[in-house]
């Protein structure tokens, strides 16, 4: 487990403009932040090497792009043998439809979010996901009607 970074109150306010928009110039951050263009800079660089700022990323808008199923999937397995676990971890890591996946405590093992064109499309990710793993002892799929609210913000307090 990471220990928390050391963050202080300016690495805070960059990280909130960032989270809403990362493309905002680093002379404007400044300029709300009551820093110069080159400390945002450092500051920006510095959370980036330490792993705080993981990425800069287009949130693209699924049914946009002919996605337009999401589907949250509970997925329960028999064995939690360190390589099985790998093993179905790397499986959907590697699958493109799955957009987040958690290892969970509770009735499910996993929870998977996955995105779609269509249910027969599903159908041959869940074919090949889930019924074509022996380690799957049985999943449930939730298929969403409505993206209320959909985000990878962290709550910063700035308190």
């Amino acid at each position: 487990m990471r220990k928390p970074a050391d963050l202080d109150e300016f690495d805070l306010a960059i990280l909130e403009i960032l989270q809403k928009d990362s493309t905002v110039p680093q002379r404007e951050i400044g300029e709300r932040v009551n820093l110069s263009a080159p400390a945002v800079q450092r500051r920006i660089k510095r959370m980036q090497q330490s792993g705080v700022i993981q990425a800069n990323i287009a949130v693209v808008d699924p049914a946009a792009v002919g996605l337009p199923i999401t589907i949250v999937v509970e997925v329960h397995i028999a064995n939690e043998r360190y390589d099985l676990i790998n093993a179905i971890k790397r499986s959907f890591l590697e699958a493109p439809e799955v957009q987040q996946c958690y290892c969970v405590t509770g009735e499910a093992d996993f929870v998977l979010i996955i995105v779609v064109p269509s249910m027969s499309a599903y159908e041959e990710v869940a074919r090949r996901l889930f019924y074509d793993n022996p380690n799957v002892t049985k999943f449930k799929s939730l298929v969403t009607m409505d993206r209320v609210k959909v985000g990878l913000s962290v709550p910063l307090s700035l308190d």
